[in-house]
């Protein structure tokens, strides 16, 4: 199977979660929810993307909201979806779910005619899972014809190719119609004939797994040995039992007297903030090891290490780890807690980030004070100011195209229509948090920052500047410093980037190591932004003492953006030049070189709107052709 493009082809269920925020109370008391990718092979086509695997998904979705919502989200997180399709008729599956308790999570799915379940085996493209090591099918599809053909027909395409096939048992009895809808959570209801369904399945799979109910549900015996035993009477796959804390047990032989007698394998002790999605986050720890190779006892390494991982974070989906976090977490010395630490959940989420910026050339134009300086002195009417914030988003439109990276700096206060026109359609956006000339640093709007930032859309990259100095006297470095923090630890709750605007004040005196003591201070706050921006310099060392400061305390900070402070376009060019030599500096984050005579003229009269857009556009192409 060498040289095949894809590792695993999942198929089936494919849903929208909306989790419950607040954690230990009724389902019926909930106020929020948090919304996810979920369904098992889903959540899977995800978790083995992040550890390194190319995985594809086979579904259907609603031509709606949320279905583009999970294609989106599966393209991002490098999901193939070439064989996901829109069903015109039905909506994408939901799910609402809630924490009780560690041992109570209620679930009520809403999936009557839903779009996943309308795969039907003329979705399937043989060529496409001869493109795959291994097929994954799970056990809810077999619930209904059309999708149980769809799973049947995948699953002999994958026999005639040498395709591995994987059968995740994945029993939900609400969804077989045999409970009540309020008891979506219940995970085992004997029934003889889903037995024999599922055992027209067994005999074709390659690798079979589940935890013990499941195990029951598919041998037909609640005596763990003799359903065991009816499975390895099936199929000669390799079986593996899941036991939660426990970890897990691997037969790939005769079932033994003694059910340890097998391959197992001890969980990670975690502390387990919720189970939902575990057995998700397993399995695709499993196939990261089974699919390359390893040994059985690697994988099942691997499939405990991902299970923890997962049950100690609240989502499935987003709590899935990266390559690197996993590695992290098994090569950790620490027996407990580590899971949830503040380094794992910093590597946690520096590594799943969904989208990367190679370069970003952003038209900042989210100042606020200098722009009703300009507006009161000329037309004594704020109002213009909005007005002239959507020429400039009119300027950056026509021309974005031409522009690799194009991204922009937009307040809300004068700039909220240009904002709510460029939110959604993939351009880099920042959006400044601070009150303007605050020092000590203070934040516009709420004071709660975190409040603030909640209503934000999940793109919004949370811009702050701040006057910092590392010679600043001690009360107030620590004043800044905290409120920093604070907006850190926001960003981390919220899952927005930061970036932080360091300029020293002008009545300090500056040097060449004044920058880099700055940054320097923040990291020993314990303040790692995704984003730095900084002024531009002409001098390659300092940049290199810089740029090797980040690389040193943040092997993850996605880069530094330049930006302007009003200095003419052949200095800005000239600084471009020394900062392109270090491959940390992404591009500029430049406003008032690009617009300011512009304003200057339209508000007082002396150039029309056309002419505006026209001059800013021109001006915004020049300094990204510097770059």
């Amino acid at each position: 199977m060498t040289g095949r493009p894809l590792d695993i082809v999942c198929l089936g269920r494919s849903s929208v979660d909306l989790y419950g925020e607040q954690v230990g109370g009724r389902l019926e008391d909930v106020q929020t929810f948090a919304k996810y990718v979920g369904g098992c092979p889903a959540n899977i086509s995800i978790g083995t993307s992040r550890l390194g695997l190319k995985s594809g998904l086979i579904t259907r979705v609603g031509d709606e909201q949320m279905g583009r919502f999970i294609v989106e989200t599966l393209a991002a997180e490098g999901v193939d979806i070439s064989q996901i399709s829109y069903d015109p008729e039905r909506l994408t599956a939901l799910v609402i779910l809630g924490i009780r308790d560690r041992e109570t999570f209620p679930h009520i799915f809403y999936r009557s005619d839903c779009a996943d379940m309308a795969l039907c085996a003329d979705h399937i493209d043989d060529s496409y899972i001869a493109t795959a090591k291994a097929l994954l099918v799970s056990g809810t599809p077999f619930s209904s014809p059309g999708v149980e053909a769809a799973s049947l027909a995948a699953i002999s395409s994958a026999r005639a190719h040498n395709t591995k096939v994987v059968f995740d048992i994945d029993y939900r009895p609400v969804l077989w119609g045999l409970t009540g809808h309020a008891a979506g959570d219940n995970r085992f209801v004997a029934n003889s004939a889903i037995t024999k369904r599922l055992n027209s399945v067994l005999v074709k799979c390659d690798l079979i797994v589940g935890t013990e109910e499941e195990i029951h549900i598919a041998g037909g015996s609640e005596d763990t040995r003799a359903a065991l035993r009816a499975i390895r009477d099936r199929s000669q796959g390799v079986i593996v039992l899941k036991r939660g804390a426990l970890g897990c047990t691997v037969y790939d032989g005769a079932i033994p007297d003694d059910l340890d007698d097998g391959i197992s394998v001890a969980g990670r002790p975690v502390t387990a903030l919720n189970t939902l999605g575990a057995g998700d986050g397993f399995l695709s720890g499993f196939l990261r090891g089974w699919i390359a190779g390893d040994d059985l006892e690697t994988c099942c390494r691997y499939a405990n290490g991902t299970g923890a991982l997962v049950v100690s974070r609240n989502g499935c989906a987003p709590a899935m780890p990266s390559w690197h976090e996993l590695t992290a977490f098994l090569g950790s010395e620490t027996p407990r807690e580590d899971a949830s630490s503040p380094d794992m959940d910093r590597i946690h989420r520096v590594t799943n980030r969904a989208q990367n910026w190679p370069t970003v050339q952003a038209l900042a134009f989210d100042h606020r004070a200098q722009f009703e300086e300009l507006a009161d002195r000329y037309v004594g009417n704020r109002d213009r100011i909005s007005l002239f914030k959507d020429l400039i988003a009119d300027a950056f439109c026509a021309v974005a195209a031409d522009v690799e990276g194009a991204g922009v700096i937009i307040d809300s206060r004068y700039g909220e229509r240009a904002l709510h026109r460029l939110t959604g359609n993939g351009t880099w956006i920042a959006r400044p948090v601070e009150l303007p000339g605050s020092r000590p640093l203070a934040f516009e709007g709420q004071t709660n920052i975190g409040l603030q930032l909640r209503s934000w859309p999940a793109e919004h990259v949370a811009k702050c500047l701040i006057v910092h100095h590392p010679d600043d006297p001690d009360p107030l470095r620590c004043e800044q410093e905290a409120r920093l923090f604070e907006l850190y630890e926001a960003c981390l709750e919220t899952n927005h980037d930061l970036l932080v605007e360091v300029i020293p004040p002008d009545d300090m005196t500056r040097n060449d190591t004044t920058l880099v003591r700055s940054i320097s201070a923040l990291y020993d706050r314990g303040i790692y932004p995704d984003w730095w921006k900084l002024p531009p310099l002409n001098d390659d060392a300092e940049w290199a003492t810089i740029c090797n400061e980040i690389k040193d305390r943040d092997p993850h900070c996605r880069g530094i953006v330049v930006l302007g402070l009003q200095a003419p376009e052949p200095e800005l060019a000239k600084s471009f030049t020394a900062a392109r030599r270090q491959p940390l500096c992404k591009g500029f984050a430049v406003g008032r070189t690009i617009f300011w005579p512009v304003a200057e003229d339209w508000f007082a009269g002396n150039l029309n709107d056309a002419e505006a857009v026209k001059t800013i556009g021109d001006n915004f192409k020049r300094l990204a052709a510097y770059w």
